[in-house]
């Protein structure tokens, strides 16, 4: 990347203190709470977080299931993708399913919308069906201001609702998994990382991740703004013209609610090299469903959102 060695030297020594802090904090989970399970769905963000369980375990496996709250319209490769590395990890995938609660009448799709929220229902009906007491997930403080607030043990209630106002003092990297009764826990161990260190670890460690994250050619349509990819399930609308371009995904989440970008990034290198000289983040940059004001992903999150 034609940084300097001092660069270079930075870096890596800010990677390797983020490892230290994200294995400690994995191992704590392991060591504080009863049954735990890592939300897993094939993403970035997700791949880091399992390659740093298996770092905190090794030789032996990671001790928890793999957890995927999947909408019924995500992108289909991202899925394939999901399935491979479970196997190839030999671990236990639990699929939850949003299209399941719509037709037991636990979530009501809306017309028109993205299934994104409804995620919070069947993440709620799937920590009760397997009694986890904790869930390990990538999300990072840096991708949106409602996040900033979490703590790395973020406590839920009975009903799965985050309050910022009752979470627990963290100071020097203690951590208090203590629960009430119906309460849970939601980790964050990628909390202090950047999208830049994501993309740091990915090409130290030789991460792999789905195609949808590097530059190619795919069929688009301008919409609000934002380039969203022709799929079976975000089709052209009438009167939009789908033009194929070089665009990649910053994040790949559910296909109605993520947007691309443009791009020439076929490398994780070259990925890296433009997140480093990005000025928006991820979310604002690709994700639909935070358009919808300014505490869009606070009032989610209340509801038990990740």
């Amino acid at each position: 990347m034609n940084r300097p060695a001092s660069a270079i030297g930075t870096a890596t020594t800010r990677l390797a203190a983020l490892v230290d802090e994200s294995v400690h904090i994995i191992r704590e989970v392991a060591g504080q709470f009863r049954r735990q399970a890592l939300l897993f769905s094939g993403g970035k963000d997700s791949m880091v977080l399992l390659d740093l369980a298996r770092r905190a375990f090794r030789p032996c496996a990671f001790p928890f299931p793999l957890l995927h709250v999947d909408t019924g319209t995500n992108f289909g490769e991202v899925l394939e993708f999901r399935d491979r590395v479970a196997a190839a990890y030999g671990a236990e995938l639990i699929v939850a399913s949003v299209q399941r609660s719509i037709e037991s009448g636990r979530a009501k799709e809306k017309p028109g919308g993205t299934r994104n929220r409804l995620q919070s229902v069947t993440l709620r009906d799937a920590i009760t069906e397997n009694g986890f007491d904790a869930l390990l997930a990538g999300a990072r403080r840096d991708e949106e201001k409602a996040r900033a607030k979490e703590r790395v043990f973020s406590i839920r209630d009975e009903f799965a609702r985050w309050d910022p106002r009752r979470q627990r003092p963290e100071l020097w990297e203690i951590y208090n998994g203590r629960l009430r009764r119906g309460e849970h826990a939601r980790v964050f161990p990628l909390s202090n990382w950047t999208e830049a260190d994501i993309w740091t670890y990915v090409v130290e460690y030789g991460i792999d991740l789905p195609e949808l994250y590097f530059a190619r050619e795919r069929l688009v349509v301008e919409r609000g703004g934002r380039w969203v990819a022709v799929t079976e399930h975000t089709p052209a609308a009438p009167g939009e013209r789908a033009i194929r371009l070089p665009v990649r995904y910053r994040t790949v989440g559910d296909a109605t609610c993520t947007a691309a970008v443009r791009s020439t990034a076929g490398s994780p290198a070259e990925v890296l090299r433009e997140t480093l000289e990005a000025t928006v983040s991820e979310r604002a940059a690709t994700r639909l469903d935070d358009r919808d004001g300014d505490f869009a992903m606070e009032d989610r999150k209340r509801e038990g959102y990740f």
